[in-house]
């Protein structure tokens, strides 16, 4: 919540003072619940995006998921989700979170090579170094297998080298990034197939070109087209095994969708907070607007949204740091879905609860309602996860 800025109308209603930044009961052990505390305690600071990006890594909590030996805190996703998520719940989320260190991080951790691991790691736990993500194609949307950025091998050159064509768009967060992890497709030497391949490409890379796409939305981070004309990479520019890429792949697609999760709860958080503190002070007819069951109700349903969505979104992250990739696919689908849609409601009814106030830049609830609508688009649609639960949980017919 910001103060009216300099010539503004105050808001006719005294404002009661802020709740705690996470007045919902504590989740997980008690290093995790004191991580939370601590994270809503900077997310409290009223820090810029960058301050604000700079001080966590400085702590510790952009590379919390990250291991040990390369400046990381050793723990999992679920702790990078819970840093994400209280950060989001101060209204001031660092996406980048989504992409640095929980996929770019987490596939070089598991997948990488020890030169890989030493060069990359090290920055991207401290926050130092940032790296973007590269997958979505204007032709290929949501199908990962329709991916026509290839990379072949130069012959010519030495040692190996890769020479990489293609184009990517809505990536975020390219202009502040030191490189970017491009997916790719090779082709099979014993079948002639294409299969998926992951690159890391420095961002002065020669014909390396990005362009910025208009965005309707707020935040510190912006979207741009990528064209690779015949980017040259050393042979230690691609990830892990040429064969395995696919794998590589969802190693990182499962925490984005658990993050995703986590930027939208914060958010839901945030509005709800917002919502319930007016309903508590604003009056019409004697009474606070709160007591009234038209006001109230909505915001209770939201509550529950909230929590149910943050059980699932914990499990996810669970069961990927245990090791089960394919449950935790189900359910980082599930929680991504489950999150979008109750930050969605939630942020429209908190809206609603402040009427004319909800669209001012005092209470800074508009603006969340594109911002929480992306976690419905991105990075995959709803419908592509329901198309997926009704296929790979429930066993219907694919209808593609």
């Amino acid at each position: 919540m910001t103060t009216a800025p300099h010539g503004a109308t105050a808001p006719q209603t005294p404002r009661s003072p802020k709740t705690p930044r996470n007045p919902h009961a504590p989740h997980g052990t008690a290093e995790q619940q004191d991580l939370r505390a601590a994270v809503a305690a900077l997310g409290a600071r009223g820090l810029t995006p960058d301050q604000l990006w700079a001080e966590a890594g400085k702590l510790g909590y952009l590379g919390v998921n990250l291991p040990e030996e390369y400046g990381g805190g050793g723990a999992g996703i679920v702790e990078l989700a819970i840093v994400l998520e209280e950060l989001a719940a101060a209204g001031n989320p660092p996406l980048l979170m989504v992409v640095s260190p929980a996929i770019c991080g987490t596939v070089i951790a598991r997948f990488g090579t020890d030169e890989q691991k030493r060069r990359w790691l090290p920055g991207l736990a401290s926050g130092t170094t940032r790296m973007a993500f590269g997958i979505t194609e204007p032709d290929a949307g949501s199908n990962s297998h329709r991916i026509t950025t290839t990379a072949r091998r130069d012959k010519g050159g030495k040692g190996g080298d890769w020479v990489l064509t293609g184009r990517k768009v809505f990536v975020s967060g390219v202009d502040v990034a030191d490189a970017t992890l491009i997916v790719g497709r090779t082709e099979d030497a014993r079948t002639g197939r294409l299969k998926p391949c992951l690159f890391v490409v420095d961002r002065e890379a020669p014909g390396f070109h990005r362009n910025p796409i208009p965005m309707e939305l707020s935040g510190d981070i912006r979207q741009f087209e990528l064209v690779l004309d015949d980017v040259r990479l050393p042979a230690d520019a691609l990830v892990g095994d040429e064969d395995a890429g696919l794998l590589q792949l969802f190693a990182g697609l499962n925490p984005e969708r658990v993050m995703t999760a986590a930027f939208a709860l914060g958010l839901a958080r945030y509005a709800l907070r917002e919502a319930v503190e007016y309903a508590c002070v604003r009056q019409v007819w004697d009474r606070p607007i709160g007591a009234h069951q038209a006001i109230a109700h909505p915001l209770a349903d939201a509550h529950i949204g909230i929590e149910l969505a943050r059980l699932m979104t914990y499990r996810a992250a669970g069961l990927y740091d245990a090791g089960e990739d394919e449950a935790a696919g189900e359910a980082a689908n599930m929680a991504k879905y489950a999150a979008a849609e109750v930050a969605v409601r939630t942020v429209d009814r908190a809206v609603h609860t402040l009427g004319g106030n909800g669209l001012t830049k005092e209470y800074g609830l508009a603006a969340l309602l594109t911002a929480v609508r992306v976690a419905r688009v991105a990075p995959v649609s709803r419908e592509m996860i329901l198309n997926y639960v009704s296929h790979r949980s429930l066993g219907l017919p694919k209808s593609y």
